[in-house]
């Protein structure tokens, strides 16, 4: 039996929330559904919030997806000064790191 291909998220695969280096599709997806297009649009926010409000859609997210909010947050508050390794998802797994 053939395998049923994957439908791949175009709208959230070309959005500037891809922009930020090892962010997930799923994760660009999850902010789109709540608004957020650009990468200015994470700045200030809190990140628990938004992963909050993310599960009152979508109350099957997975919580590694906070991991990648984090990340993303962070970076649009310091791509400037980026520190490379705060810039992977599991860098910000608080709940096993502290």
């Amino acid at each position: 039996m053939a395998k049923k291909k994957e439908k791949v998220d175009y709208e959230a695969l070309n959005s500037r929330l891809m922009q930020i280096p090892k962010m997930d599709i799923a994760s660009a997806r999850d902010l789109m559904d709540i608004g957020l297009k650009d990468i200015f649009e994470l700045e200030g926010r809190s990140p628990e919030s938004l992963f909050e409000t993310i599960k009152k859609i979508n109350p099957e997210i997975e919580p590694r997806r906070l991991w990648y909010i984090r990340m993303a947050v962070y970076y649009a508050e310091n791509k400037h000064e980026l520190d490379s390794k705060k810039m992977t998802p599991w860098a910000w797994n608080i709940e096993v790191h502290g």
